[in-house]
């Protein structure tokens, strides 16, 4: 049986080590940090910038002994933005620093205006995947989005998870891209409970874009999904690692 809990604080360098080893081949966290060595003394820095409110709300998610992890914000919370562009500044390139944050502001402008819980980083280890680890961080997170009838949002770096997140209720609301950078799909998740008890149209982003004839409908989901490998402000996995 697999199991899901809230990671503590003492988990936390478990925690962010597990999103490091799922994100050692994402797209975007190696675009960032494109040397080996570089990505392995700064991303973990990366992952603590980008999601460390969910330790202090309790919604960080590990499963099985931190085989995986999902770190979600609750509605309100952002990432450090201070700390991340500290860390960019102090840690790319300069030449490659405006489309590093030309992206990170993209990222930010195209959340919903609605109160949403935020996915920037979920991720399982590649030495564990392919074992339901990411389906289940997914679903024991979105049950409680249901329950407090929230929005899901996440942007996937890997077109291999997009079916994933759509069986889980998540459907595409565009793409994200700067420059060189590749490319993120943003998706959107309605609330079961009130995609089917109002049946109402919601503003996808703050911006005013919204996704095909501007509602966002719930979708159902499978009772077996692949897996996803990674997730969030980019995902990593064929199982989920973003």
């Amino acid at each position: 049986m697999i199991t899901v809990t809230t990671a503590k604080i003492s988990d936390r360098d478990s925690v962010i080590d597990v999103i490091v080893r799922a994100f050692s081949a994402d797209p975007v966290a190696r675009w960032f940090y494109p040397d080996s060595q570089r990505y392995a003394q700064y991303f973990p820095k990366f992952v603590e910038a980008f999601a460390v409110a969910a330790f202090a709300n309790g919604s960080a998610d590990c499963v099985d002994g931190c085989a995986g992890a999902a770190l979600w914000l609750p509605p309100g919370n952002h990432p450090d933005e201070m700390a991340l562009c500290t860390l960019l500044q102090n840690t790319i390139a300069e030449t490659d620093q405006a489309e590093a944050f030309a992206l990170l502001e993209q990222l930010e402008n195209n959340h919903p205006a609605e109160p949403h819980w935020y996915l920037p980083l979920i991720g399982v280890d590649p030495a564990h995947q392919g074992n339901g680890y990411g389906s289940a961080l997914l679903k024991y997170a979105l049950e409680r989005c249901d329950r407090e009838d929230k929005l899901a949002y996440l942007e996937s770096s890997s077109p291999k998870n997009i079916s994933l997140y759509e069986r889980h209720g998540f459907e595409s609301v565009g793409t994200i891209q700067v420059g060189k950078s590749p490319t993120l799909f943003p998706m959107l998740r309605t609330p079961r409970r009130f995609a089917r008890s109002r049946k109402s149209c919601v503003t996808v982003f703050a911006a005013g874009k919204q996704g095909g004839d501007g509602c966002v409908r719930g979708v159902e989901v499978f009772a077996r999904e692949p897996e996803i490998q990674t997730a969030g402000a980019t995902d990593a996995a064929t199982e989920v690692s973003r």
